[in-house]
């Protein structure tokens, strides 16, 4: 799996899902995320990844030419990128690590599911219990009825009002 977070949004975008990464495929899903990103491309400052050897010049061209300052992590030091390391944590334990995945194809709707829920309906303590796409600015009025939607097959509830 190949996804970046936005760290102070905590916003995960999954890139793609391949058994066997080359270099020239981690480049092409760096263009396709910057090609995503559109006009908010130039307010990232910096990439933060390890030093996986996919990660090549090409790779860190694509991101230094919008102007993104490529920071690598020092060897064996897991607690440098612990945004990262929460994430994959996080989607074991609440998503793969209770499913059987058939194949790469089962594995990219799982995760694209599952990133759907990270992003807009499971709280973050870090955002004061919001979820990443939360909008400050819309006022929720006193829910009449809660209703339960169940995310991932039931694996996960999610609860809305229906008023």
């Amino acid at each position: 799996m190949f996804y970046v977070m936005e760290v102070g949004t905590r916003t995960v975008h999954i890139l793609g899902v391949t058994a066997r990464p080359t270099s020239a495929w981690a480049t092409q899903l760096a263009r396709n995320l910057l090609a995503d990103l559109g006009e908010r491309a130039p307010g990232f400052r910096y990439l933060l990844s390890d030093r996986d050897s996919r990660y090549t010049h090409a790779f860190d061209a694509v991101f230094t030419a919008d102007g993104i300052e490529i920071l690598k992590s020092a060897p064996q030091t897991p607690r440098l990128n612990a945004h990262a390391e929460r994430f994959i944590r996080t989607a074991r334990a609440e998503s793969t690590n209770r499913l059987l995945i058939y194949n790469e194809q089962h594995l990219r709707h799982v995760l694209a599911e599952y990133a759907r829920h990270y992003n807009c309906g499971r709280p973050h303590r870090a955002l004061h219990l919001r979820a990443p796409a939360h909008d400050p600015d819309v006022i929720h009025f006193p829910a009449q009825r809660i209703q339960r939607h169940d995310v991932h097959g039931g694996l996960i509830h999610e609860y809305r009002n229906t008023a």
